[in-house]
């Protein structure tokens, strides 16, 4: 089942109520370091330290990288959350959210709340924050996230002609605390939406100095920034004072440590130097699960690698020459050397621990056929010129498969010049966001919310980084989104992903499986598929 729950919305209903996820789809993923043995003292205090890979951005809307939002998720409070049980939405900073026709939803904010400069967080704070990434010309990461809402055309002329306006036709600040939102179309994943950090508030400061406040974000949530953010360096944070939202710090403060690689990160986590590191290296698997015991944890993940296509370039403008690429790789012998076999095979758009995923959805497309792939590739025209292929530094597995790849494109298909775009991940996201990649990159898709349509917006929705779009699949996807049974938007949803992976704009790749560790310094250690990291809140330090 879809994360809609069947028959219409009842008004004044609370979001704890409106979407409830089938529990099997994620039961079981949550772990807690309250398995390890010595238990650490529930008392607030201390400080813990993160390893993180270099953030683009740290102001809500202008980001979409799993980087910056672990550091997002202990400085904002979003209008709800997911439950880490099962992800179907819960009231965070909003106290309720209603709709009578899954198109117009009313949000009323918990009162008193404050951002940690003392300004009061309103529903204008919100409005404000949402025009701002909606606003075309701002050229924000996460503007597509704001599509549902009536008016984003407006600012989003399709010419790239300058928009006759600069707000949301869709938002209507009622009052100080009540917010309400008109969609161009009902939308039954909306409430799941409003969790993701891009729906955060911003204060009048984000506003005054961008720059200034990207180095330094005043946010609403349990810790606030303890200093700027020292680029490739490090990210602190403090408990913020005043604090009356749901989720109070248990510790003092977080660091966040930034490093270029992976393997050095993991390194330091072994040596004691870290407390926490949310994504192990596939290669160091084993060593991991030696080394940290119940204080390893490996769990179904949403997040899809893939290889994005710039479709602007004509060399890639036929199907047949992007079905030749995908069947000339081999998924399942990269997944086993590098991966450890830890990652799994996509055979869809769509992980496996989503609902609605099904098996296959790819067919051949995404099988492993070298001589398929060749006929394809002969019947598209072959390919002129260097083949570029770009990736981030971030990872050393990011160049390995690459390497891996670029020997299969060789050997299957014949293509003689390839060449490596390798950069900084913050250096890669404007090249493409600015469709000026001449080949195809490595991507991940992190899920946002337990929903098909998640993927499916998020991947391949208006401005997306392919530059792909298709009618069918568009009328598809609306049809899915206004469904008033969570049956019915399967279906178009399934139709939609079908015409996708016919047209292939992307090349699904592989579905990771995360894997966290920690040490022994630090308990309550709680990680879940819809939270970038984990939820600093909760954690305690041993004193």
């Amino acid at each position: 089942m879809l994360t809609a729950r069947a028959g219409r919305l009842p008004a004044a209903l609370l979001a704890l109520a409106l979407l409830a996820v089938a529990g099997s789809a994620a039961a079981g993923c949550v772990r807690r370091s309250d398995e390890d043995p010595g238990p650490v003292p529930d008392v607030p205090g201390g400080t813990f330290t993160v390893a993180l890979t270099e953030p683009d951005h740290l102001t809500p809307g202008r980001t979409t990288s799993s980087y910056s939002l672990q550091v997002l998720e202990g400085l904002f409070d979003t209008p709800l959350a997911l439950d880490p049980a099962d992800g179907h939405a819960v009231p965070l900073a909003a106290e309720s959210i209603s709709t009578d026709d899954q198109r117009v939803w009313t949000l009323h904010f918990r009162p008193g709340a404050r951002f940690h400069n003392g300004e009061p967080v309103t529903a204008a704070s919100y409005a404000d924050a949402w025009n701002a990434a909606a606003y075309g010309p701002n050229g924000w990461e996460a503007n597509g996230y704001f599509s549902q809402i009536d008016g984003y055309a407006a600012l989003n002329p399709a010419d790239g002609a300058k928009p006759p306006t600069d707000r949301l036709s869709g938002l209507e600040v009622v009052d100080d605390s009540t917010l309400k939102v008109t969609l161009g179309a009902p939308f039954s994943q909306f409430p799941m939406l409003l969790a993701f950090p891009a729906f955060a508030p911003l204060p009048k400061a984000a506003f005054a100095d961008p720059a200034g406040y990207d180095l330094h974000p005043v946010g609403n949530g349990p810790f606030a920034m303890d200093g700027d953010w020292r680029h490739q360096q490090r990210i602190d944070l403090r408990r913020a004072g005043g604090y009356t939202g749901p989720r109070p710090a248990t510790a003092d403060g977080v660091h966040f440590r930034i490093f270029t690689s992976k393997d050095t990160a993991f390194t330091e986590l072994r040596a004691g130097h870290v407390d926490f590191m949310a994504s192990v290296p596939p290669s160091r698997a084993y060593e991991a699960k030696r080394t940290f015991g119940k204080r390893y944890s490996v769990r179904p993940s949403g997040t899809m690698d893939y290889l994005g296509l710039p479709l602007w370039d004509t060399r890639y403008a036929k199907p047949e020459l992007r079905q030749a690429i995908s069947m000339a790789i081999d998924r399942r012998g990269i997944t086993r050397a590098i991966f450890n076999e830890v990652f799994a095979p996509a055979d869809s758009l769509v992980a496996g621990m989503i609902p609605g995923h099904r098996a296959g959805a790819c067919g051949e497309t995404c099988e492993y056929r070298p001589e398929r792939a060749k006929e394809l590739f002969d019947r598209a025209g072959g390919f002129t010129g260097t083949l570029e292929l770009y990736f981030a530094n971030s990872d050393p597995t990011y160049e390995q498969w690459m390497t891996a790849v670029a020997n299969e494109l060789k050997q299957n298909l014949g293509i003689r010049a390839i060449a490596f775009r390798k950069m900084s991940g913050a250096d890669l996201g404007p090249i493409l966001n600015g469709h000026k990649a001449t080949g195809p990159y490595r991507q991940n898709w992190v899920v946002d919310y337990p929903s098909v349509q998640n993927y499916l917006a998020g991947l391949l929705g208006p401005n997306n980084r392919s530059g792909w779009s298709d009618p069918a699949f568009d009328r598809a996807l609306a049809l899915g989104n206004a469904a008033p049974t969570a049956a019915e938007s399967e279906e178009h949803y399934h139709e939609a992903e079908s015409i996708a992976l016919r047209a292939l704009p992307l090349i699904p790749l592989w579905n990771w499986q995360d894997q966290t560790a920690w040490s022994s310094r630090i308990g309550n250690v709680l990680v879940d598929p819809y939270v970038a990291g984990l939820h600093l809140e909760k954690v305690t330090v041993r004193h």
